[in-house]
């Protein structure tokens, strides 16, 4: 009986072991199979993220122009052009799914060399404003283009906007991207020192756009980089964008002068207009704020973090922009200057308050101010900021 017993356990435990032994190609080819399941998936996303590369036209020297088109797997769209590293469009669904473009601008080439109030470009070399359009640094004194009543604006006559930008196609494998270069000489608009610099505009997919600055220069010098997008979450042309609802995360912001000039003074938000701690429509206090808002706010987040700093809700389409930077301040701008002599894509009118920018930046005019964080940059240091424009519905 004994014996028996042995004799079927050992069979039991014989059969086990052949019944593993073939199991393991099972395994193995299933593991395999997941394998080329993920590599086809990942093959399959790249198919859906495109970049696309056309001609755009010449600028009045005779350069060629290039517009890149990237559409990430979800179908968002940005158009940017190496013709001042402006972003030409933004199409972004709504809540019931309907693609509609979200930036102000224009649809050729040439509208844009007729001039226009910065749609979509990068600024620099500061952007923003310099008071009486000088600064001292080193004791030495600096001379910039005045092209703001007396003040100095985004970088003066000829700023990062209209110049031509070096273009090179990028391909992750969760986003795609343009990066952008240009080097900035000793002299230029008064600013001091040769100034490389790459901007990298970067559509994910996960909704966002990426925009990340960097730069290095050979003596030392003032940099302040933004983009100067102006949005309409309804869709350009639509209407204005006083019921669009704002956030802003600053306990303060920099109170300006008749120029637009900040005092110097950091004043709390509270019981003012300027407050957007909470939720608020961009038109519920503005006809308390003179002229309109152009103010830059003090974001709460720590020094150089990538942290949350706005919020926009457009109540009709449920659109949903949020913003987070590295940046210490955000200047918000509701299109007070926007006055219906400009006719945009498809020719539809650019009325006052069509549009509103959120333009993430160091201080305006920090080099006269030294209480403000500072915006200098030394030869062997290196200028680092990231931007991230978040879309979604509610």
């Amino acid at each position: 009986m004994k014996e028996e017993k042995c004799t079927k356990t050992k069979k039991k435990f014989n059969l086990l072991i052949w019944s593993l032994i073939l199991l393991i190609p099972v395994f193995s080819y299933s593991k395999s199979l997941k394998k080329i399941d993920s590599k086809k998936m990942k093959k399959e996303v790249i198919k859906k993220m495109k970049i696309k590369k056309e001609y755009f036209g010449k600028t009045n020297d005779g350069e060629e122009v290039d517009l890149f088109t990237l559409t990430n797997k979800n179908g968002i769209m940005l158009k940017i052009t190496n013709y001042g590293g402006i972003i030409t469009s933004m199409m972004v669904p709504d809540k019931s799914g309907k693609f509609d473009d979200i930036v102000l601008g224009f649809n050729t080439l040439n509208e844009y060399l007729k001039g226009h109030p910065y749609f979509g470009a990068i600024i620099g070399r500061y952007a923003n404003r310099i008071s009486k359009a000088k600064f001292l640094l080193n004791g030495n004194k600096y001379k910039l283009a005045a092209n703001n009543g007396e003040n100095h604006l985004h970088g003066g006559i000829k700023g990062f906007d209209k110049v031509l930008w070096k273009a090179k196609e990028i391909k992750k494998d969760e986003e795609i991207g343009v990066k952008l270069s240009y080097l900035s000489k000793d002299g230029e608009e008064g600013y001091p020192g040769n100034l490389s610099i790459i901007v990298t505009y970067s559509l994910t997919n996960n909704d966002e756009l990426k925009i990340k600055y960097e730069a290095e220069t050979d003596k030392t010098t003032p940099v302040n980089l933004t983009n100067h997008s102006y949005f309409n979450l309804k869709g350009p042309g639509v209407s204005d964008t006083l019921n669009h609802t704002l956030t802003i995360y600053a306990n303060k912001y920099t109170p300006v002068d008749k120029g637009l000039i900040p005092t110097g003074e950091l004043k709390k938000v509270k019981d003012t207009p300027m407050d957007f701690l909470k939720p608020c429509s961009i038109g519920l206090r503005i006809k308390e704020v003179k002229g309109g808002y152009d103010h830059n706010f003090v974001l709460n987040h720590a020094k150089g973090i990538l942290s949350l700093a706005a919020r926009v809700f457009e109540p009709e389409t449920g659109r949903t922009m949020e913003i987070l930077t590295t940046q210490p301040g955000i200047q918000f701008y509701s299109g007070n200057f926007l006055d219906g002599t400009i006719k945009g894509k498809n020719g539809k009118q650019y009325n006052k308050h069509y549009g509103f920018c959120l333009e993430t930046q160091h201080f305006p005019d920090s080099p006269n101010n030294p209480n403000f964080p500072s915006t200098i940059l030394k030869p062997g240091e290196k200028y680092i900021q990231t931007t991230i424009y978040k879309f979604y519905t509610q």
